[in-house]
């Protein structure tokens, strides 16, 4: 049975076709489009899928938000939230959130060695999903593993989510640029992550201030859980030295909140890949 395996994040969406081995066969990927509406996403992502849909027998979705009865909400609706997912095709959909089934599919890279372990995206927000005992955690509401909304900072910057000094706010992408001034004002992650390479100070302080604020997080997630691996993922957690500095960082604080920090074995396909697993029930 053919799988069509979406991911819809708040930079990019993807596609893939996956055999019954769970084999990428084809895959496809576009810009999210700027204004993230409903409309706009559902147009963007019926081209993306149009010339894979008829070769599929089924779909998989793993998206950005909760996901509640087929339908997609955004806790920070500056991410994407409204669309149903089941009409973009017609096929019989599941979905999950990206995060959540980034974490199952590398769960299932090293489920023989492991039954506790938590996925951290850092990209244009932060996200999370919890594997304990060896099953994922979705929560009644679908909230389970939303760890880029706990509160990092008291007096921190408003998250689009509501609350004021979430994770997500300073850690994201999002957050490194919004935190941006003078001569960066205005530019993205990927380009302060460009200059924090040619020196920029500023550039730097930015990225530190991240990968602190992460490896925080990655502490209350170890007192919380008590899991055996943490892995990182996404277009921040995957940049060029940042998953050293958050290793730094976690180093200084107290023994008991250590825990082991691997990237994602299947990189930015994680989500593809664990929405696929979920909707073959494996």
């Amino acid at each position: 049975m053919t799988t069509l395996a979406m991911d819809i994040g708040g930079t990019k969406l993807a596609a893939a076709l996956l055999d019954s081995n769970l084999q990428i066969r084809e895959r496809r990927e576009l810009p999210t489009p700027a204004s993230k509406t409903p409309e706009a996403l559902r147009a963007a992502l019926q081209a993306l899928v149009a010339p894979l849909q008829g070769r599929a027998n089924r779909v998989a979705i793993a998206s950005t938000g909760i996901i509640r009865e087929g339908v997609l909400l955004a806790l920070n609706p500056h991410n994407l939230g409204g669309l149903t997912l089941e009409q973009i095709t017609g096929l019989p959909t599941l979905a999950v959130n990206d995060a959540q089934a980034a974490a199952w599919a590398e769960y299932h890279a090293m489920a023989d060695e492991i039954s506790d372990m938590v996925f951290i995206t850092v990209s244009t927000g932060v996200g999370g999903g919890v594997i304990s005992s060896g099953k994922l955690l979705t929560g009644s509401g679908g909230l389970a593993g939303h760890l880029g909304h706990t509160l990092a900072d008291p007096n921190g910057p408003a998250c689009g989510c509501g609350r004021v000094g979430c994770v997500e706010a300073i850690a994201s992408g999002r957050g490194i640029a919004a935190a941006a001034e003078g001569t960066l004002a205005g530019c993205d992650a990927k380009t302060i992550f460009s200059r924090a390479g040619q020196g920029d100070e500023q550039a730097s302080r930015l990225i530190h201030r991240s990968a602190r604020t992460l490896a925080r997080l990655i502490g209350d997630v170890k007192a919380t859980t008590d899991c055996q691996i943490v892995v990182i993922g996404g277009s921040v957690g995957l940049a060029e030295g940042y998953l050293a500095l958050v290793e730094h960082y976690l180093a200084q604080e107290p023994l008991a909140y250590h825990v082991e920090l691997l990237a994602a074995h299947y990189r930015h396909d994680a989500g593809l890949l664990g929405a696929a697993l979920l909707a073959q029930g494996e």
